[in-house]
């Protein structure tokens, strides 16, 4: 009964998503209503997981990405496992994931990379794959324009932060670049900083200006492709940390859609 009325709320919420939401340019097609609501109906998913949803609206965002079944898809710097669990059952057996953790933070206290790995040996994640690399130079077995989708979320400002001891972005960027398909997507969503802030932010406030944000994915090659909006929240007034009781959970905050050109 649980699972058959949250696949029906699920349904609902994301057929709203393909007809609202984003401002796009080439949006992709999205996967099946159905198979995202079955994605979010796991029973696999812990309550944690599920208690996240009414925040992180994942229905909407998921449409958004157009990760579909059969696909190969990133989750960069996964935390606790909430989308990686997702594109694991929503790709399913032919499709792949990649938990990508940077080798600079596997160390840290949270322990992001043994988290990372008991996500990859829950039963049915048989196709996520587990690899920490430096940030400046990814590597997976997969190869150059293998990825689909390659998504992180709430994490891209940390990468400017002192904890990646001064890895490159830029070269992080373009690796995610040469691994993505022709025509794939880099989706990005974070806490959004004030306009003019650029990046002195990220390591405070852990927040990050959109438009600085925007123009260093620019550099790798990307043309930006869609914003979804979902997330935003017009009362913030970005002036406090997201971790503030006041707002986190509730923080302003943007998804950015980066489309790879397909070749000439």
């Amino acid at each position: 009964m649980r699972t058959g009325i949250r696949q029906g709320m699920f349904a609902a919420i994301a057929m709203t998503a393909l007809l609202a939401g984003s401002a796009s340019i080439a949006a992709p097609k999205p996967a099946p209503v159905a198979a995202i609501a079955a994605a979010l109906a796991d029973a696999g998913r812990p309550e944690k997981d599920v208690a996240l949803d009414a925040s992180r609206h994942p229905a909407e965002l998921i449409a958004f990405m157009g990760v579909k079944p059969g696909q190969t898809v990133a989750d960069v710097w996964p935390g606790g496992g909430y989308w990686t669990r997702i594109f694991s059952t929503l790709v399913g057996q032919k499709g792949k994931v990649i938990s990508y953790v940077p080798s600079q933070i596997a160390d840290m206290k949270s322990d992001p990379l043994g988290k990372a790995k008991a996500t990859a040996a829950e039963p049915g994640r048989a196709n996520v794959t587990v690899f920490s690399d430096p940030l400046d130079a990814p590597a997976t077995d997969q190869g150059k324009n293998s990825m689909d989708v390659v998504w992180t979320f709430e994490n891209y400002h940390d990468m400017h932060n002192p904890i990646l001891k001064g890895a490159s972005v830029d070269a992080f960027n373009k690796a995610v670049y040469d691994d993505i398909k022709p025509g794939g997507y880099f989706v990005i969503g974070d806490h959004a900083a004030l306009p003019g802030t650029g990046f002195t932010t990220t390591n405070t406030l852990h927040r990050i200006d959109p438009a600085a944000l925007k123009a260093e994915v620019l550099k790798a090659g990307f043309v930006f492709d869609g914003e979804l909006k979902v997330l935003a929240n017009p009362a913030d007034p970005k002036t406090a940390g997201v971790f503030d009781p006041a707002l986190r959970g509730n923080t302003d905050r943007f998804i950015y859609r980066f489309r790879k050109p397909m070749k000439k």
